[in-house]
């Protein structure tokens, strides 16, 4: 048997089989269908604008009936639609010409037959599809991808709320560091995932509708009269898109390099996340929650993987490796325009299913963790070391201030604990021989690995303020 002939296909690409169901969303948007219902309306909006205002001789404003109905065939376009456009396709070997006809034969109903040379009127391909393609990526981006991103980064928001005063020994370059806590480690990368959904959010998407090198040439040839710039403009804005003013036959594309670097960056930060946590997992510092009747192991039943976050890990290198490509290639058409996008950018919706679904997953790993508080404590306890810091900071403050026999802290103390373990007795006992001030051997007597946290609990607050 052959699995090319069954019916339904089989997929082939793992979101449209295994992963369907979290990305599913994004087909409203990102598919060959999507794309199809969005030129629809291209062309309908552009139909009707230069029918209601009567940019051409003859012309006259339509109905509202008859406006309906024309938006219609965009609200309308069903599985059967799908099936007529693929056929009319497969006669014109040409997607856009295919909507084109598919528009025309609806418009006898509607009392519009004598305007089928309206449809597509003085547009190139280019037109309709760079607008058709923003509107299904703005869709995708704010209706599907920002919400899941948000979900997440509330997620990690609230890990860090909730352990803000959590203390944790830091690892600088994998070795025992200065203490921090947990919750302003997690609030470290909500902050900086804030800040990408920022631009995110901001980002403009552009079109145009200008002619087969944006000249203008055949609109002006047929109608020298009108303000095809203003009309251009109002059409393209009326989408709620901006207007691009000076194109060659194809917008630039600048706007989708600028999101998909922003994505890419975003899912690079959210990497960096699961490589921590997956460390943290790996150390004891989180335990996974085990769930009822799943498998860790096909032969280690003790086991609790963290799939979720290594799973994440590799669709967030899939969808970088894909936006990546897709930013950098985009900005470049040869002369006045080539094909390289349009094969491109039907790869779009599969850069960005690969993110929602690391995100997807990542949220779902967070669901099963728990803080392993005790571990955290233990391991805090085994390195007084780290207070070394602490302390020839005060005795360089205490050497300034003219305290007497301060010289050379750091050196004292590296001679103390370079390479060596120290616990709380020997610690003190260090800070009670150096002969500082009473306040400040105070301070330090007072201080542990556990409470030298400086501004942590605070700055992972912060985040809510």
């Amino acid at each position: 048997m052959s699995f090319a002939d069954l019916e339904p296909a089989i997929a082939l690409g793992p979101l449209d089989g295994r992963y369907r169901k979290a990305v599913a969303p994004l087909a409203d948007h990102l598919s060959e269908a999507a794309l199809n219902r969005n030129r629809l309306k291209v062309e309908t909006e552009w139909f009707i604008y230069l029918a209601d205002n009567q940019v051409l001789p003859g012309l006259k404003p339509l109905t509202d009936a008859q406006r309906e109905g024309l938006r219609a065939i965009v609200t309308d376009f069903d599985a059967d639609g799908i099936a007529e456009m693929a056929e009319i396709e497969r006669q014109t070997v040409h997607d856009v010409k295919a909507v084109e006809y598919y528009i025309g034969r609806r418009l006898e109903p509607l009392g519009l037959a004598a305007l089928k040379p309206l449809v597509h009127f003085a547009c190139t391909s280019e037109d309709i599809n760079n607008l058709a393609y923003a509107l299904g990526v703005r869709d995708a981006v704010a209706q599907v991808w920002e919400p899941a991103a948000r979900e997440l980064v509330d997620a990690i928001e609230t890990l860090a709320e909730r352990t803000a005063d959590v203390p944790m020994l830091s690892h600088t370059h994998g070795q025992p560091a200065t203490p921090t806590t947990l919750g302003k480690e997690m609030a470290v990368t909500a902050h900086r995932l804030h800040r990408q959904l920022k631009r995110i959010t901001e980002q403009e998407y552009l079109g145009k509708i200008n002619g087969a090198t944006g000249t203008y040439s055949a609109h002006l040839t047929a109608e020298p009269n009108a303000d095809w710039q203003g009309i251009s403009r109002a059409v393209v804005e009326g989408l709620g898109l901006t207007w691009n003013p000076l194109t060659t036959q194809i917008e630039s594309h600048d706007w989708q390099s600028e999101l998909y670097a922003d994505i890419a960056r975003f899912n690079s930060i959210l990497h960096n996340f699961c490589t921590d946590i997956w460390s943290y997992i790996s150390i004891g510092y989180f335990r996974q929650i085990p769930v009822e009747g799943a498998t860790g192991s096909s032969t280690m039943p003790h086991k609790i993987n963290p799939i979720r976050f290594e799973n994440a890990e590799a669709n967030l290198e899939l969808s970088n490796a894909i936006l990546g490509s897709l930013a950098s290639t985009l900005v470049t058409s040869r002369w006045q325009r080539d094909l390289t996008d349009s094969t491109s950018q039907r790869n779009i919706g599969v850069g960005i299913g690969h993110s929602l679904l690391a995100i997807r997953n990542v949220i779902g790993g967070l669901e099963k963790l728990d803080v392993a508080t005790d571990v955290l404590a233990n391991d805090l306890e085994g390195n007084w070391e780290v207070l070394g810091e602490a302390i020839q900071t005060v005795m360089r403050a205490e050497a300034i201030a003219g305290v007497p026999g301060m010289d050379d802290p750091y050196e004292r103390l590296k001679e103390l604990t370079r390479g060596h373990r120290v616990d709380a007795e020997r610690m003190r006992e260090f800070v009670t021989g150096l002969g500082l001030t009473h306040d400040a051997e105070a301070r330090l007597l007072a201080l542990t690995p556990a409470s030298y946290t400086g501004l942590a609990g605070e700055l992972a607050r912060s985040l809510s303020r």
